[in-house]
């Protein structure tokens, strides 16, 4: 018993030195995927089409606004009120508008990329599970305060592979 007891206390820790560590820059990776660039592309487009209503809201604002100021010492009280009323409706219609494409935007880049990061992290952790690695570190993450690449193995071109990434 004591020979087994010493046996493991002297192979404990060789096994702890065995261990297999890596890390992985997800931010290189995610930004060579297609599906990246495609949903850039399409996040820009989405933007592009919300400035040119935005634009055009202004456009008819200022147009309403112009003309309400070049006619209004003419106009009786009550068409002026029914006026301003007018264009603080259009004004309130033009800022929700922009609250709301913002927010769409925000959303579907978040749905967008959450649907990329989990499948890098999918990748990740297929190639954690085939290397026998106990952890692999994101070097690209700020919450991980120091990864040493010099004792861990840089999973980065195995995750590519996975993912099909040259």
């Amino acid at each position: 018993m004591k020979k087994f007891l010493m046996m493991a206390l002297l192979l404990a820790p060789m096994c702890v030195f065995a261990q297999k560590f890596g890390h992985v820059d997800s931010r290189a990776i995610i930004e060579m995927l297609p599906e990246y660039n495609q949903a850039q592309s399409d996040l820009q487009t989405l933007q592009k089409q919300y400035q040119d209503e935005l634009k055009y809201l202004q456009d008819e604002l200022q147009k309403k606004s112009d003309d309400y100021q070049a006619q209004a010492a003419e106009l009786p009280d009550n068409i002026k009120q029914r006026r301003e009323e007018e264009l603080t409706q259009l004004y309130n219609k033009m800022n929700q508008f922009y609250e709301d494409s913002q927010r769409n935007l925000e959303s579907t880049s978040q749905q967008k990329m959450s649907e990329i990061t989990t499948k890098v992290l999918k990748a990740i952790q297929n190639v954690g599970d085939e290397g026998g690695f106990i952890c692999i570190f994101d070097s690209s993450d700020n919450i991980v305060p120091y990864v040493s690449t010099t004792a861990t193995t840089d999973v980065t071109e195995l995750v590519k592979a996975k993912l099909n990434i040259k």
